[in-house]
């Protein structure tokens, strides 16, 4: 508009402009549902043929194409910056379509009474105790932890690892199949279920004929071969959270065995490490409401990894339920200052007790309780923990 056309005139004018721009608008509104259904195409070709749906040389060939001049309203800096906002909606478009297809989110996944393994329901609506030393050391060890468990309401199922993958290859790194029939005879004296960890494909067949829940480990949750071949076995999974994961990336590690055919998967969250160094990890509490949303999938708790302490182990345990948690998982031991890993994190079985006590689960057969500092205020000066 010239600075002297009169005012008058240039309302009309200005008018039919703003028309122009809302018909423009219109134009590109359409264009960009167009390229989104394009882009979702693509993803869905790629997806079929496993391949990566990022594509970032192809978006620089894109806007290379582009017939830029410094003369345009929009300059080369302006339509670069414009397209990689499309680029980035599109990326976004294509992540939220490929999340909310997960099996893993499907309500109808699981049966509403939640996941069984012999005669336990875990997602059921009662809290599952998973409880047992970290290591399978002997008999003797473990036929007095699965006394201890088998006399504590709720705490059905018998945990130990016959493979333990640890930080030093210098450490004890478990009994192996001696390991796992020692915990199978242990649970099966006292009607129990087992859980242990498998480590790899080539001991999973071997590790299935004993366990009743395969765990898979922290350091194993990206171990995508597995996952799978845990997938096609069908047998219930214990999926920890690894110590550096999202929760999405442990949703699509879920995925991995759950399109296997095995949906009898439930997720654990064991602490992700941050920069606090008062416990071994950081326990996420709020993991557990957050799956809840996103999962009909059963969510545990492993409060002795996440904390590395037990001086707090019962409000972080009264948390985890509180928050929504299916389950607990807890390592305790005989003799934690003898046993031959992590030590000390394991509760003797007499603390054992008392969590159960404290978090009212209902009494035990345990002769001699210790009520003391465990069940009471956390001692914070205490030893710290690694």
């Amino acid at each position: 508009m010239p600075p002297d056309e009169p005012i008058g005139e240039a309302l009309p004018r200005l008018d039919e402009l703003r028309r122009d721009v809302d018909r423009v608008n219109g134009q590109i509104f359409a264009q960009l549902q167009e390229r989104g259904r394009l882009v979702l195409e693509i993803a869905r070709l790629k997806q079929s043929r496993g391949l990566d749906g990022y594509d970032p040389e192809r978006e620089e060939a894109m806007v290379r194409s582009l017939p830029l001049s410094p003369s345009d309203p929009y300059g080369p800096a302006a339509v670069r910056e414009i397209f990689r906002s499309i680029f980035r909606a599109s990326v976004d478009v294509q992540d939220a379509r490929r999340s909310g297809s997960l099996l893993v989110r499907r309500r109808d996944l699981i049966s509403d009474s939640g996941i069984r393994v012999g005669d336990v329901l875990i997602g059921g609506g009662r809290p599952v105790i998973m409880a047992g030393p970290c290591s399978v050391e002997s008999p003797e060890q473990m036929e007095l932890v699965a006394r201890a468990v088998a006399a504590v309401p709720g705490a059905k199922i018998l945990r130990a690892g016959a493979f333990k993958p640890r930080t030093s290859p210098y450490t004890f790194q478990g009994l192996r199949e001696e390991g796992l029939r020692m915990l199978r005879e242990a649970a099966d004296r006292h009607g129990l279920l087992t859980v242990t960890e498998v480590l790899d494909t080539s001991t999973l067949d071997l590790v299935a004929s004993y366990a009743d829940i395969l765990q898979v480990g922290a350091r194993n949750m990206y171990n995508t071969e597995l996952l799978k071949a845990i997938g096609r076995l069908r047998k219930p999974v214990l999926l920890k959270r690894g110590f550096m994961a999202t929760l999405e990336e442990l949703l699509n590690s879920a995925e991995y065995i759950v399109s296997q055919g095995n949906s009898s998967v439930v997720l654990c969250e064991r602490g992700v490490r941050t920069f606090e160094r008062w416990t071994r990890n950081t326990l996420d509490i709020s993991a557990v409401p957050l799956l809840k949303l996103e999962t009909p999938l059963p969510v545990i708790v492993d409060v002795s990894h996440a904390l590395g302490r037990k001086d707090i182990l019962l409000p972080c345990a009264r948390a985890a339920l509180a928050a929504g948690a299916d389950g607990l998982m807890v390592e305790i031991h005989p003799s934690p200052h003898d046993a031959l890993s992590d030590g000390f994190q394991q509760l003797d079985l007499q603390d054992f007790a008392s969590l159960i006590e404290g978090l009212g689960l209902g009494t035990t057969d345990t002769a001699s309780h210790r009520a003391g500092s465990f069940i009471g205020e956390p001692d914070l000066r205490s030893e710290v923990r690694r």
